[in-house]
């Protein structure tokens, strides 16, 4: 397997991560554990996840992905071969939201009794925090360091000029900084990660880890006419937002990437991802061990000048 470095950071991780969203939501426990076992045995040792997962859904209340991970941890689970990427500051409820540093010490204790581990690997801002001084916000995340409870930090959902203001914050006062960035980016949502932020990463050796690298299930295919809107519970949503005249020449160009390169359309689109040249490890999930089996295999995917390119256009903004 070949493992990137994360940024400066000390982490070393795979050319994939494994989205640990689906823990305790669209896969029970049990098929859980059997991901994580799975996704070692493959070689890969990149999982992430965030305080908030899974409180959108019915009974939830936040945490379930990061306990379900605790649990399979306790239970013998190979945690020293496991990179374990967590967020906070996303809405927990009862005023638990935000990066002010009370907030983010009390959420790190939870993160870190629920995962069953003494330290995070990687843990992030969930999100921007405007209401909250960068320099507090990153003094609280470098006292965690300090004291061995994070290894590095890392930011999501960050614009460009707020990344670029935290990364002059923390080697003005002489703090950790943040190693890794999640956006958004995929074939169809481009231009966002594109426009600024690509060029601030390579040029600062932030890392990037990017999220709905398949476009929340998309780009395999399964979502290609508005009835197919029932086969998940984002279907809804995913049809609404990509179902469109861009959508469909994206999917058509998958469809004749992935006959000539011998490959599903899910494999050739998190393999375009990764053959970016600011991508550390794209995020994609699975609900069962042979679409794991599926993602692994993209991992080794290589796409020639002439896919890439057909791909390139295909997604295009016009």
């Amino acid at each position: 397997m070949d493992y990137r470095p994360l940024g400066r950071s000390e982490l070393q991780v795979s050319p994939l991560c494994f989205g640990g969203n689906v823990f305790g939501w669209t896969a029970d426990e049990r098929t859980s554990f059997s991901l994580l076992d799975a996704w070692i045995d493959a070689g890969f040792n990149f999982v992430d996840t965030a305080d908030v997962y899974s409180r959108w859904a019915p009974g939830h209340t936040g945490g379930e992905s990061e306990s379900v991970i605790g649990r399979w941890v306790r239970q013998g689970g190979r945690r020293s071969r496991l990179v374990i990427a967590t967020k906070v500051g996303n809405d927990m409820g009862e005023g638990r939201i935000g990066l002010k540093p009370e907030r983010i010490r009390a959420a790190v204790e939870e993160s870190l009794r629920r995962l069953h581990v003494d330290c995070i690997d990687l843990y992030q801002a969930h999100r921007d925090d405007a209401s909250t001084p960068l320099d507090a916000t990153l003094e609280a995340f470098g006292q965690l360091v300090a004291q061995g409870k994070v290894r590095a930090i890392g930011a999501s959902n960050y614009g460009a000029g707020r990344l670029q203001q935290a990364l002059e914050t923390s080697a003005r006062l002489g703090l950790p900084r943040y190693e890794s960035l999640q956006p958004l980016y995929n074939l169809y949502d481009r231009f966002e990660f594109e426009d600024d932020l690509q060029a601030l990463c390579r040029r600062e050796h932030v890392g990037v880890i990017n999220y709905y690298a398949l476009a929340a299930g998309f780009l395999s295919g399964k979502y290609r006419a508005p009835e197919d809107a029932a086969r998940s519970a984002r279907g809804p949503t995913v049809v609404q937002k990509y179902l469109n005249a861009r959508g469909q020449r994206i999917v058509k160009a998958l469809d004749e990437a992935a006959e000539r390169s011998n490959a599903t359309p899910a494999q050739v689109a998190i393999a375009w991802v990764m053959a970016q040249p600011a991508i550390t490890s794209p995020i994609a999930s699975a609900t069962s061990v042979a679409q794991l089996q599926e993602l692994s295999k993209a991992a080794e995917l290589k796409l020639d000048a002439a896919t890439m390119a057909l791909l390139d256009e295909a997604s295009a903004a016009h």
